[in-house]
């Protein structure tokens, strides 16, 4: 077996990739902390350690991988629940989670108000352990793992233990998510994983990549209709300026082992990402296209359901209840794919 190529000159796992934790100093995100995660293949990444540790800018090598706001980061604000106040700290970045009860619109009924998205993203986590690579003695692992809690007294009461792990080498993430219901009622819930792209690799002529039955999500989409082609990305549209945006809820195909898969792909730069999850723990994928002039993302979004929110899931039958005590576990991966790491077969089904 042939040695790594740096046996015996490096002193420190750094000197390949690791983690870094810091705390931003300045600006809307001041005071916040964060974790740079570097796998050592040009894939780095930071997690918001204080948002749910979702994760905010991604690059691989000189391209930016993720789409950023024009907020960026912001602090968290754990009473963002009413009406469209979930938008005022949305600081896209490459993972915003949403959930625990609710995504989508903003709603009321008789089991209470929500607002878009839900609560989730605006936790903070507790780290639990943050565990580096030891190349040295051929540990090439490294994970940090939190525990972030969305919970009132009286309920609704849930904690999402998260580990975003990676490879030394592998220029990927690894999200081990395991939600359980503390309270002591059976509680509504709904998860979301909200992917945003951004340029470059979205561009003109990059390709979406997903298979399933699909249906928009208004009856007057201007892009998900059928003889349009939905499944490449466009020039900044006028119509997508300010509000403007087309979404298309996926029942996503998966394949013999249950998988499903989804990506982006832009041929200009041999420049991909797979996202790949169990079709049983997030059956549904949500396709979000806003190409507005200076809001220019696509969204790639694993979830239990379609974003429809609460009230609607639970008039059509696909509200999920979490009974106390119990815990549900998704499993999500995201892999940067370029050049020497994409074959052929890849490349051509992307």
């Amino acid at each position: 077996m042939t040695p790594p190529p740096w046996t015996n000159k490096i002193s420190n796992h750094a000197q390949l990739g690791g983690i870094e934790t810091s705390v931003i100093d300045n600006g809307a995100g001041r005071g916040t902390r964060i974790a740079w995660i570097n796998t050592g293949t040009g894939f780095r990444y930071k997690v918001v350690i204080d948002r749910a540790m979702d994760v905010a800018d991604a690059f691989y090598n000189q391209h930016s991988i993720g789409w950023i706001s024009h907020l960026g980061i912001t602090t968290p604000q754990p009473f963002s629940s009413h009406g469209a106040d979930w938008l005022r700290t949305f600081g896209g970045g490459l993972l915003v989670t949403c959930g625990l009860e609710h995504f989508g619109p903003p709603e009321k009924d008789l089991f209470g108000e929500r607002g878009v998205h839900g609560l989730i993203s605006n936790m903070p986590a507790e780290i639990e352990s943050i565990i580096q690579p030891d190349p040295v003695a051929g540990k090439m692992d490294m994970s940090i793992t939190g525990i972030i809690k969305q919970t009132q007294i009286f309920g609704p009461s849930f904690e999402l233990r998260r580990t975003l792990s990676g490879t030394l080498g592998e220029s990927s993430i690894r999200i081990h998510d395991e939600v359980v219901n503390r309270g002591n009622t059976p509680t509504p819930h709904m998860l979301l994983y909200h992917f945003n792209f951004g340029w470059p690799l979205i561009d003109e002529g990059t390709e979406i990549i997903w298979d399933g039955q699909w249906q928009p999500a208004k009856c007057d989409s201007r892009i998900f209709k059928e003889g349009v082609d939905f499944k490449t990305c466009r020039a900044p549209m006028e119509e997508h300026n300010a509000g403007g945006e087309d979404v298309a809820f996926i029942d996503i195909a998966s394949d013999a082992m249950g998988m499903c898969q989804s990506g982006l792909y832009n041929r200009k730069l041999d420049l991909g990402v797979v996202i790949r999850f169990p079709k049983k723990q997030l059956p549904w994928l949500n396709n979000w296209q806003h190409f507005g002039k200076g809001e220019y993302v696509v969204g790639v979004e694993p979830a239990t359901s379609p974003v429809i929110g609460q009230a609607k899931a639970r008039e059509q039958n696909q509200l999920m209840m979490v009974a106390p005590g119990e815990t549900l576990s998704y499993d999500v991966e995201l892999k940067v794919l370029s050049g020497e790491n994409m074959n052929e077969t890849l490349r051509n089904k992307l």
